[in-house]
């Protein structure tokens, strides 16, 4: 990796050539390109061959964010996200005193929120606004709750417990169908159940000290449920011996919760990303605390809470799954990913994240002739290719320009950024890896290697993707050894997060795709490299742009 002594420098010199350079588009292969050229510098546009994936249910267990909700795409169709999760005891083998009668129960997950638009009220606290919340605002669904009966394991006893057990986005009807019990948020109040929304006004709790004074306490918006009391007082309260007093044996004990959502009436639903492992249940509860001075004993009521949380330690792991149904698809996108063209490509590419579809992007198209490019017979090296190398090109920068097909994308939301990988190894090209740009925000890290949608600025409506291919380029110029993989593309939650998940069922052209895309629940539709009917715009075809520098 190049050190940044070396890097600042060169990306400085980069920028100039790029200024001064994309003289002339050289879209000609074979003699004109390899002949005498009077520019030093130049563009060079390649066409390229993308078509369509479908992604199969694929491992969906501990995400670092879950959707949950429902989001009706126009373009891709219907998502609907439940979700599963362990518990562990916040301190293992807790005593419970005499007498313990439970207050109240409140499960609180934190919602993500945009702090770019958090301002203070005049009256107290904040006026937040949410991010990552997919739907008409307000929007409600029905949500429910349930005590999970499916135990999770941690280790595979199909791998000779070697795995990590896998879980995947199809199994929501084996949660569904094991659940025990009926559902916990069962409150009258119908915001907590059968129409809750995501509400972005901050929480205001007042607590009240010994001597009765009254404080406010504010707090950023959260999901904040009540639970059945007789519940956990019959699960937690009152447990049967023992299965408080460890971790493993609490979560065989009590094997965690299933949230399941469905549509309320005939509102549209909205879907939220959530982050469930900062997630909480609190038992409150008063209990008998016995004094003794000298032969007098006295007997006072005092407040004890046990808190469950929704995430794991160092020393007991939770298992999460996200679990996602699909329904009313878009006729239009079925048919593109389920009969793709892999040798002419694909006049759209349909990027769906979740259970959903990605593309295969191939470079530099066939390979006709030999070394040359241009005669004798093929040597396994692209054409295209064989005639730049031979050329000795020196690039400064190449891209991948992905236009977005606005009509198609005008009702839906657009994902904020895509991913760009290996296909063949299932790993990052190089422009990744050499790119150490670091944001407080994932979602604006690797800002080189990029990927995050070009929006129209009135409009605010995207019109592009740009991926920096520059040193992957390089790499098959330079190196004669150097495989020109296939390119996959997908759409990414977390920039930062480049290991993939397996299908359920391989198959002969998927086996896994990257966990950052199951993470996200959006899709894009984008223009392929292939002129058709419904694709006939020049400008807004894929290409692969390169500028170069030609030696003298």
């Amino acid at each position: 990796m190049h050190k940044n002594s070396f890097f600042k420098p060169f990306l400085f010199l980069v920028s100039i050539l790029l200024f001064v350079s994309c003289d002339k588009d050289y879209n000609e292969i074979g003699d004109t390109l390899i002949g005498e050229n009077h520019f030093d510098l130049g563009k060079y546009t390649s066409s390229v061959v993308a078509y369509n994936e479908k992604i199969a249910p694929i491992q969906s267990e501990n995400l670092p964010v879950n959707a949950l909700g429902i989001y009706d795409d126009p373009a891709f169709g219907k998502t609907t996200a439940n979700f599963a999760t362990q518990l562990v005891l916040a301190n293992e083998n807790p005593e419970i005193g005499a007498n313990a009668v439970i207050d109240s129960v409140y499960i609180e997950v934190p919602y993500f929120v945009d702090a770019t638009k958090t301002t203070p009220k005049t009256t107290g606290g904040n006026t937040y606004e949410l991010d990552s919340i997919y739907g008409a605002p307000l929007a409600k669904i029905k949500l429910s709750i349930f005590e999970s009966g499916l135990y999770m394991r941690d280790a595979d006893p199909v791998g000779g417990f070697q795995e990590a057990q896998k879980y995947f986005t199809n199994q929501n009807t084996d949660f569904d169908n094991l659940k025990v019990g009926t559902r916990l948020n069962d409150d009258a109040d119908k915001a907590q159940n059968d129409k809750f929304f995501y509400n972005p006004a901050q929480r205001n709790l007042t607590t009240t000290d010994a001597a009765g004074k009254k404080t406010n306490v504010y707090s950023a918006p959260a999901m904040r449920l009540k639970l059945n009391s007789t519940f956990f007082d019959s699960k937690i309260i009152h447990a049967p011996s023992g299965k408080l007093a460890t971790n493993d044996v609490f979560k065989e004990y009590f094997r965690g919760l299933y949230f399941k959502v469905e549509q309320s009436d005939t509102d549209p639903g909205s879907l939220a990303m959530m982050n469930f492992a900062k997630g909480t249940i609190t038992i409150n509860y008063k209990e008998d605390l016995s004094t003794t001075v000298g032969t007098v004993v006295t007997v006072t009521r005092v407040e004890r809470s046990i808190v469950l949380n929704l995430t794991g330690s160092t020393t007991s792991k939770v298992n999460t799954v996200s679990l996602l149904e699909k329904s009313n698809p878009n006729s239009v996108y079925e048919t593109a990913i389920n009969s793709p063209d892999r040798n002419l490509g694909d006049d759209k590419l349909y990027l769906k994240g979740g259970e959903g579809s990605l593309a295969v992007i191939k470079l530099f198209g066939p390979d006709l002739f030999g070394a040359d490019g241009v005669t004798g017979s093929p040597n396994g090296v692209a054409d295209e290719l064989d005639i730049i190398r031979k050329n000795g090109w020196l690039v400064n920068e190449a891209n991948l320009v992905f236009n977005i097909d606005a009509s198609t994308m005008a009702n839906s939301y657009e994902p904020q950024r895509i991913y760009l990988y290996d296909f063949n190894n299932s790993r990052p090209i190089m422009d990744y890896y050499l790119d150490a740009t670091t944001s407080s925000t994932v979602k604006k890290s690797k800002l080189l290697f990029d990927g995050n949608i070009n929006k129209d600025a009135t409009s605010k409506r995207g019109l592009t993707y740009k991926i920096r291919v520059t040193n992957h380029i390089r790499n098959l110029i330079k190196h004669a050894d150097s495989t020109n993989i296939k390119l996959g593309l997908v759409v990414t939650e977390d920039i930062t997060v480049s290991n993939s998940s397996k299908l359920r069922t391989s198959n002969a052209f998927l086996s896994q795709a990257p966990k950052a895309s199951v993470m996200n629940p959006l899709g894009t539709v984008l223009y392929g490299g292939k002129s058709t009917s419904s694709n006939p715009l020049e400008d807004k075809r894929l290409k692969l742009e390169i500028y170069y520098t030609k030696p003298n």
